[in-house]
């Protein structure tokens, strides 16, 4: 059975599409993170496929809602024994140490937060919360450097903010990428593919054919790392939020 894929992006969402010889479409919304797919027939073309998933918009996001939220995390109590990641390395969480001196440590297999003695679980989250930026904020320009003359293109400014449902985000008409803290917490492989990801768009705005040709040219084992950033569990909703240039 011959195939042939493709992107799409309907109201903002974007579409793993396949053309193969059958007869119906058929849409699936799959775990962890929703990612929807679609099988078309090959004879059907974009205008169809785009009117077919729009029709079916309100359930594709009922489905979404409910597999994020499965899959997030729970709260976290910023207790000893914890488990947290860094970089894609699990860690056990130590707050037994107090000092004024509010710092982050990973250590072998420990993850220790220092803050003042009496913090509470927010003052705690809130120490690590700004470690894990700057360890983003420090990871990015490196691989800016890397990127952006392969690619042909410069940003203004990236900006680091927490998103519920986004890993990142391009904003090409001021040349602005946004990319989400938990990155820190996930494989640095995952991080340069968003870098990448972003890049390209200020390229081509769309997932559409070109976007994806851009992003095999330069990172041909991209869906290899997106599926492995989206097979990440996200972070329970955390107290706060702060946008950090």
């Amino acid at each position: 059975m011959s195939t042939a894929s493709g992107y799409l992006t309907v109201a903002g969402l974007g579409v793993d599409v396949t053309y193969k010889e059958i007869k119906n479409l058929h849409i699936s919304v799959h775990p962890p993170m929703g990612r929807v797919r679609v099988a078309a027939p090959r004879r059907m073309d974009e205008d169809t496929v785009r009117r077919a998933i729009a029709q079916r918009l309100p359930w594709i996001r009922k489905q979404r809602a409910q597999l994020q939220s499965a899959k997030r995390q729970t709260k976290r109590a910023m207790l000893s024994g914890e488990s947290h990641y860094v970089w894609g390395q699990r860690y056990r969480l130590d707050v037994s140490r107090t000092s004024g001196n509010h710092r982050v440590e990973p250590v072998g297999t420990t993850l220790w937060v220092v803050a003042s003695e009496g913090a509470t679980a927010e003052e705690r989250f809130g120490v690590l919360d700004r470690w894990y930026r700057r360890e983003l904020k420090a990871a990015i320009p490196p691989l800016l450097e890397k990127w952006q003359p392969l690619l042909g293109v410069k940003v203004s400014r990236f900006v680091v903010r927490r998103m519920k449902t986004k890993w990142g985000t391009c904003v090409p008409a001021s040349a602005t990428i946004w990319l989400n803290p938990e990155l820190a917490k996930k494989n640095p492989r995952c991080l340069e593919y968003l870098v990448v990801h972003e890049l390209v768009h200020l390229h081509e705005r769309t997932h559409n054919e070109r976007f994806i040709e851009l992003m095999e040219a330069h990172l041909p084992d991209w869906r290899a790392r997106r599926d492995e950033l989206n097979e990440a569990p996200l972070a329970a909703e955390e107290w706060g939020d702060a946008a950090t240039p």
